[in-house]
């Protein structure tokens, strides 16, 4: 299930050596890099999958503005099948699917579900709205083109080729019929790409993830061409990629091209998963320690959405429900996820939240170690327990309260279905000092200093702290 255990010192110097060696992080503007924190927002799919409607989407951005914003809280955004007009709730993928094209051949908004896009104004009314919330705006879209668009062989915007010119009909998504893949040989698989671009700049997009592009199968040559039609489009849009895993030793291409690639299948509410599809979050410790040393600035890798609070009224996998995941194993997610410093997601309904998952996603300690950490790593993993530490680093200049050049965070996580107190000594975790204090970030609570780090766990439990040496 999980490697044996695992020290990481070396990895991580060699990691930082190669990104140095990668592309410059993409810009935003002038000295501004895009992504320079793991972006954090909302997705539509855990919840409405194809069925979301403008009113949904407006009622989850009001209450992220109103209730998320101040916490670093910023993307809305709308998952596939915002372009077919006979949604049902529950069947995916259809091949009976209505698609609505603009004339280049380029998919808009079905009227009947985004009502604002009449007349041709695609997203740019939704968009609007959210950014008048002080929030930001994306949208989900497969890879290459709709093959509606090469039955017709539609104009592509600006040039003289046609969607059939662009158009690799041997090249199929092999889980999503909608379109073909992109023949990356003929310069108008680049025009098609660069026409979504200016598309989506006019819309005001700025995020887009891209689907059945970073594994099964990954497609190297049209991440580069999306990736370079949105730096030409000349409007900052972080470029997430789906789904994973992605392959390790594209690492450096990745980090060239995209903001967030998945490095696992579609996380689920389920603990741990025997097939590829659905995992859980007892399936990413061990591409979580490996990917780490390659988050960074501009480049984050993705352990996917957080699947929690309420998955409805049209879950995109299985039935309408609260998140089959206790709140002990919410916990150990979030926990996971902040200390690799993944992208936050959010899959649940907002407008359904608890005030437990409210407080969970205001966590304004535990959030500091996903934003602003560093030097992330696991330093042990074994089949029934891990261990990861970080190092806090200055937020506008000043150290998170409470915490010194010389504090630590320290996670540690029970991966068994049973209790287990697990024992360490500092030494064993990479600390030097005798004896720390602990801030225990869950519960926002100062304990008593400890010569050795002991701690009961539920089963799949965990618990964070900031640990100081003890003066």
């Amino acid at each position: 299930m999980l490697a044996p255990m695992l020290h990481y010192p070396t990895a991580i110097l060699l990691g930082l050596l190669l990104m140095q060696g990668c592309a410059t992080a993409p810009r935003a503007a002038a000295g501004a890099v895009l992504a320079a924190t793991p972006p954090m927002g909302w997705n539509s799919w855990d919840a409405y999958a194809e069925t979301v409607t403008e009113a949904d989407l407006k009622a989850n951005a009001d209450w992220m503005a109103k209730n998320l914003k101040a916490s670093g809280w910023t993307y809305i955004v709308v998952d596939a099948g915002w372009y077919i007009s006979n949604h049902t709730i529950g069947v995916i993928n259809s091949t009976d699917s209505k698609f609505n094209l603009d004339d280049y051949g380029r998919y808009v908004p079905a009227v009947n579900t985004i009502p604002s896009a009449a007349g041709g104004q695609g997203f740019k009314p939704l968009a609007d709205y959210v950014h008048s919330l002080g929030l930001k705006f994306g949208i989900h879209i497969m890879r290459g083109i709709p093959k509606e668009a090469v039955r017709r062989n539609l104009p592509i915007a600006g040039t003289a080729y046609h969607a059939a010119d662009a158009a690799d009909l041997t090249d199929e998504c092999p889980w999503n019929p909608f379109n073909y893949g992109l023949n990356t040989h003929s310069p108008a698989a680049q025009a098609y790409y660069d026409s979504l671009a200016e598309q989506y700049r006019g819309w005001g997009v700025d995020y887009l993830k891209i689907d059945c592009i970073a594994s099964h199968p990954y497609k190297g040559e049209e991440i580069r061409m999306i990736s370079s039609a949105l730096r030409k489009s000349g409007r900052p849009v972080v470029l997430s990629l789906s789904p994973g895993p992605a392959p390790l030793d594209k690492a450096a291409e990745l980090s060239a091209n995209a903001q967030m690639w998945r490095i696992s299948d579609d996380v689920w509410d389920i603990w741990y998963g025997q097939t590829h599809f659905p995992q859980g979050p007892g399936n990413q410790f061990a591409p979580a320690a490996e990917w780490a040393k390659y988050s960074g600035p501009g480049h984050w890798p993705d352990a996917d959405m957080l699947p929690i609070g309420r998955l409805e009224p049209a879950a995109g996998y299985l039935q309408p429900r609260a998140s089959r995941l206790n709140h002990d194993e919410q916990r150990t997610l979030l926990t996971l996820w902040c200390m690799f410093r993944s992208p936050l997601i959010m899959g649940g309904n907002l407008t359904h939240i608890d005030e437990w998952t409210n407080a969970a996603l205001t966590n304004g300690e535990l959030l500091d170690v996903d934003q602003h950490a560093r030097d992330a790593h696991a330093v042990i993993m074994t089949p029934d327990s891990a261990v990861w530490v970080s190092t806090p680093a200055p937020r506008a200049g000043a150290m998170p309260l409470g915490a010194t050049r010389r504090s630590r965070y320290l996670a540690l996580f029970n991966l068994q279905a049973t209790p287990r107190t697990l024992h360490h000594a500092w030494q064993e975790l990479g600390l030097s000092g005798a004896r720390y204090s602990l801030r225990d970030l869950w519960e926002h609570r100062d304990l008593p200093a400890a010569d050795a780090v002991e701690v009961a766990l539920p089963p799949h439990g965990s618990v964070i702290y900031r640990v100081d040496p003890a003066r």
